[in-house]
């Protein structure tokens, strides 16, 4: 199974303190319908630290059965320890966490590297290392460096997978050897975010930069505050789902709400 292209980190959708499993249903036939090559349910976007353990479990196996094998349905499983995630190890510990799970779990695995949220970068090495394992597939590479993203290129060959895991750096990650991104825009503008990563895959690079630039203010304002609370507020804007959160997550600030309204107008979106 291919994990390439432009795969949407779902949003959870909530309605009075609960999963909304019609609007995460409504949103899944939305995301296929527009091109969206694979489904992340339970990531940070999906607001995974606040879901219980069966709400996780639930909104995984809905997503699977929702879906229907259309496209891949990549699992969202951070936690905090090792019998769940991680908690500031060493490269060392890194290496034997992913490689303990994958030894245990017989499903194909893609790392996850977002130092600035777990503190601790995973090196191109440890990827390297990692890449050897014979289930770990890919990465979502969101250091936000390109020199990162080259070099584990470098390193891993084209046996593995990296995927962007900042969407403001899509189209440079592809130009040094990515395969696609695990997105949050795709929440809003799947066609556009599909079409970016297609465009570029078929040599169309004047193309994918005019759907970048296009892009590039849903970029930013998505990311005002912490993800996922502006495109919560987005897609609850667009009559798809609530904005309703968990704490501690809160609702935007009227100033940021506003330029994301405006954004939002100008893009076509409300």
């Amino acid at each position: 199974m291919s994990f390439t292209g432009s795969l949407v980190a779902i949003i959870t959708p909530f309605r009075h303190g609960k999963v909304d499993e019609k609007a995460l249903g409504d949103l899944l036939e939305w995301q296929i319908a527009n091109g969206t090559d694979g489904i992340v349910p339970c990531g940070t976007t999906g607001e995974s630290a606040t879901l219980t353990h069966e709400e996780h479990k639930r909104i995984v196996e809905f997503t699977v059965q929702a879906v229907r094998r259309r496209v891949p349905v990549i699992a969202g499983t951070g936690s905090n320890s090792t019998d769940e995630y991680y908690n500031k190890p060493t490269q060392e510990g890194l290496y034997r966490h992913h490689k303990a799970v994958a030894e245990a779990v017989h499903l194909p695995q893609i790392l996850y590297n977002i130092p600035g949220r777990t503190a601790v970068n995973m090196t191109p090495q440890t990827v390297a290392r990692l890449a050897q394992v014979r289930n770990i597939v890919g990465i979502k590479e969101g250091a936000g460096s390109l020199q990162q993203v080259s070099e584990i290129v470098e390193l891993c060959g084209d046996r593995f997978t990296v995927l962007s895991g900042d969407d403001a750096l899509t189209l440079p990650m592809l130009a040094v050897g990515a395969k696609g991104v695990i997105t949050v825009t795709a929440n809003v503008a799947p066609a556009e975010m599909a079409a970016l990563v297609d465009a570029w895959a078929a040599g169309d690079a004047a193309k994918a930069r005019a759907i970048h630039y296009k892009l590039y203010p849903l970029f930013q304002v998505l990311f005002l505050e912490t993800n996922p609370i502006p495109v919560k507020h987005a897609v609850a804007l667009m009559g798809k789902a609530t904005a309703e959160l968990r704490l501690p997550l809160c609702p935007m600030s009227q100033e940021n709400l506003d330029k994301l309204t405006r954004v939002m107008k100008d893009f076509g979106l409300i």
